[in-house]
């Protein structure tokens, strides 16, 4: 369980593929901190911990992970947004964030607002019941509230302080961003399914 508050920012070192699997080598500044089997959040990605190497640490993604998040386009020198799971007696600043990744979503526009920074993001409109107006999603796992929400895009406003401590300000227009809607949402649209269906 992740909070979408970043910790610190990783970076690719390498890329290795095995099949359809792909292993990441990741330097970070907390690497030290990290221990093998460890949860970390990548992107909004929950993946494990499975060798670590003085500040160069390996996690591997699977067939699943790659077609669902924007792993398969990780290359040496991504930028990588890292959290750690919440400890029990923490507190949630952000919102619940699994770190299963939902869709990617393609942003569409950048605008600067002399203070932050506006972006808009398309998403696949199957996911648009999962998203409202002024409700928490997360991106690239940053746990953000969206507005000017439509069918299939919605937009963020991002402050100074998260675009110099996330990955985020390397977001342009064309840039797919790992997404994954609010788990509350996600029940609630469950069960108004199956009522449906009785």
């Amino acid at each position: 369980m992740f909070t979408g508050i970043i910790e610190s920012l990783g970076q690719v070192e390498e890329v290795l593929v095995s099949g359809t699997n792909k292993s990441y080598w990741i330097t970070s500044p907390i690497t030290h901190e990290f221990k093998i089997d460890q949860s970390i959040s990548h992107d909004g990605v929950c993946l494990t911990v499975e060798e670590i190497n003085g500040q160069r640490y390996k996690i591997t993604a699977i067939a699943e992970t790659l077609q669902k998040s924007n792993l398969h386009q990780w290359q040496p020198g991504h930028r990588v947004n890292l959290e750690r799971c919440m400890p029990m007696n923490g507190r949630l600043d952000g919102h619940i964030v699994q770190g299963h990744v939902d869709a990617t979503a393609t942003c569409v526009a950048v605008k600067d607002m002399e203070g932050s920074r506006e972006f808009r993001f398309r998403f696949p409109q199957n996911f648009a019941s999962l998203i409202i107006e002024k409700g928490s999603a997360s991106i690239n796992g940053i746990s953000l509230t969206v507005f000017d929400v439509t069918g299939d895009e919605f937009s963020v406003a991002i402050i100074p302080y998260t675009l110099e401590h996330t990955n985020i300000s390397q977001v342009t227009p064309g840039t797919a961003v790992n997404i994954e809607f609010d788990m509350v949402g996600k029940y609630i649209t469950r069960y108004l399914s199956l009522q449906r269906a009785q």
